[in-house]
């Protein structure tokens, strides 16, 4: 029983280790990772290489396909392109099974020992992030001879071998089995070390570990269809296509699997490499035969998933793609697009909020009223969104921008519940009355929602671009309306002293909606806090005027 407990912790070992290293790559390469990506689109031969690459970093094909079926959803990339780019991506998961089929068991403890120095010493820099990884690929080598270690007394067990015996050499069983343990565990790297481990033990014969290896590519292309069983159609079609394309493959590898054996033992002596071996040379073959195709089976998998059509739901969720969750990068920018259309929801409301209180109209009103439920979906719908996001694999300035979208998003929240507010009031005190505001009044308040719109799209700007001059502008914006609060406070006054009638009637209604209109614009200009905070450009209570003057030109 220990023995077997050894066994199982090791694979655990391996499949974190993989895990570790996907997400420390990700981490320190994410931006650049998806600029190779979007590059390599031009042909087929820079797209195999791309892919080759990328998945060499990052240690999993299935990561590389889920961050192409990202690009896929928002029509960055065609679907003959990327499946180019995953034949290469499978080609490098093979090439790095083939390096951790040496015997690196003098690097283990290297990696691990280095990569912990460089991890604690330098924990929030990037030598520290990549210390994260150099300890990924220490446990990974450190997991295959824990393996070894733990299969050496379950093979010498005379039960185990009597069982072994029994089991059939049928190899649709074989692959199935081993498209089962990758979805498993999530990664058909670890699948395919630990197919070369067992084997050469002893505890499978090489014919099942080859039949397993093929398990493992099918797995691979299930695991991604998976993963994108519930996003939209232009992101299904690039993991259905890589899919077809593994199981074509090991359609035409198994009737020459019997004849593969006898070949691979003339070509490598030792059977941990024969095992790793079959699998480069299936993922080169694949990549060799089916290159010329990918543009064929993309227009037929167009054509199978096709894009849906627009419904009438146009103010739910749009770009919160969860294939793109895992990309860290990439899926902070769908975040970042979908406040900005919240914000156009909000934009939307105040918009019409003055033809409310200008035409009293009931009607336009009520509809106002119910797009601020579409603002708190949209508000839930992106927080929840944002903790789906491995805060782990983000960098620092990753996860700065992780906490400005959620800010944003709780501003603009914030924004529309006052929005529905004031029309409440404005029905209740005005409309079903049938009151009106001097024209004064009016005056002050068209000009108030006037900077009020202008303020919205300059903070929606500055969430966009972050730039310091606009930041500096807007939160400037907070005391110039603050200063046009107390001012047409103080000309209401001056008209209920002069015994105005309309003034006296709509007093209460006036001064609540000029403070609620100074309380939407404090919010707008909050936007700007951590832009100017993350450029050194406030102080603990203002800010740093002469600062900012020099950043102007910046």
């Amino acid at each position: 029983m220990l023995h077997l407990l050894n066994l199982l912790a090791a694979i655990a070992l391996l499949v974190w280790g993989t895990h570790i290293v996907r997400t420390g790559m990700l981490r320190v390469f994410g931006e650049n990772l998806r600029t190779v990506l979007t590059k390599s689109f031009s042909n087929r031969g820079s797209a195999l290489l791309a892919g080759l690459g990328v998945t060499s970093l990052v240690q999993s094909s299935t990561a590389t396909c889920l961050i192409l079926a990202s690009f896929a959803a928002k029509g960055l990339v065609a679907t003959g392109a990327a499946l180019a780019v995953m034949l290469g991506a499978d080609v490098g998961t093979a090439m790095m099974a083939m390096v951790y089929s040496f015997d690196l068991s003098w690097l283990s403890p290297l990696l691990i020992f280095v990569g912990v120095v460089m991890f604690i010493t330098q924990q929030d820099r990037t030598a520290g992030r990549i210390g994260r990884v150099l300890i990924g690929l220490g446990l990974i080598t450190l997991a295959l001879q824990l393996i070894v270690g733990a299969t050496k007394p379950l093979t010498e067990s005379p039960a185990v071998r009597a069982l072994l015996v029994a089991l059939p050499n049928e190899v649709l069983l074989d692959i199935v089995v081993g498209a089962v343990l990758t979805v498993l565990s999530y990664s058909s790297l670890a699948i395919v070390l630990l197919t070369a481990t067992l084997t050469t033990s002893g505890m499978i014969p090489t014919t099942v570990a080859l039949g397993l290896v093929l398990g493992a590519n099918v797995g691979s292309g299930v695991l991604a269809l998976l993963a994108t069983a519930n996003a939209a159609p232009q992101a299904r079609r690039l993991p259905l296509g890589n899919l077809l394309f593994k199981l074509t493959g090991a359609l035409i590898a198994i009737p020459l699997l019997p004849y593969a054996h006898p070949w691979l033992q003339g070509l490598v002596g030792e059977v941990h490499q024969q095992v790793v071996v079959f699998h480069l040379l299936f993922n080169l073959a694949l990549a060799t035969a089916f290159v010329g195709f990918t543009g064929v089976l993309g227009r037929y998998v167009d054509r199978w998933l096709p894009d849906p059509q627009r419904g009438l739901g146009s103010d739910r969720p749009r770009h919160l793609d969860p294939v793109a969750l895992a990309t860290p990068s990439l899926a902070i920018s769908c975040a970042a697009r979908e406040a900005l259309h919240q914000a156009d929801v909000v934009e939307t409301m105040l918009r019409g909020a003055l033809d409310v209180i200008r035409k009293n109209d009931l009607e336009l009103a009520e509809q106002l009223r119910r797009k601020d439920d579409t603002v708190d979906e949209l508000y839930s719908a992106i927080k929840f969104y944002l903790t789906q996001i491995s805060r782990e694999s983000l960098s620092e300035r990753e996860g700065r921008r992780w906490g400005d979208v959620l800010s944003f998003t709780i501003n603009m929240e914030q924004v529309g519940d006052i929005i529905e507010r004031v029309l409440q009031d404005v029905e209740d005190k005005k409309i079903r009355k049938n009151r009106s505001f001097s024209e004064a009044g009016m005056a002050e308040i068209c000009h108030l929602h006037e900077r009020l719109l202008a303020n919205l799209r300059l903070a929606m700007s500055v969430f966009l671009d972050g730039h310091v001059r606009d930041a500096q502008k807007l939160l400037e914006e907070k005391a110039r309306f603050r200063d046009l609060e107390h001012e047409y406070a103080a000309n209401h006054i001056g008209r209920l002293q002069d015994n105005t009638a309309q003034s006296i009637e709509t007093s209460s209604l006036h001064l609540d909606l000029i403070s609620e209109l100074k309380r939407i614009n404090s919010h707008l200009c909050s936007i700007a806090y951590p832009i100017l905070e993350s450029a050194g450009a406030l102080s603990a209570t203002r800010l740093r005027k002469s600062q900012l003057a020099g950043m102007e030109d910046a």
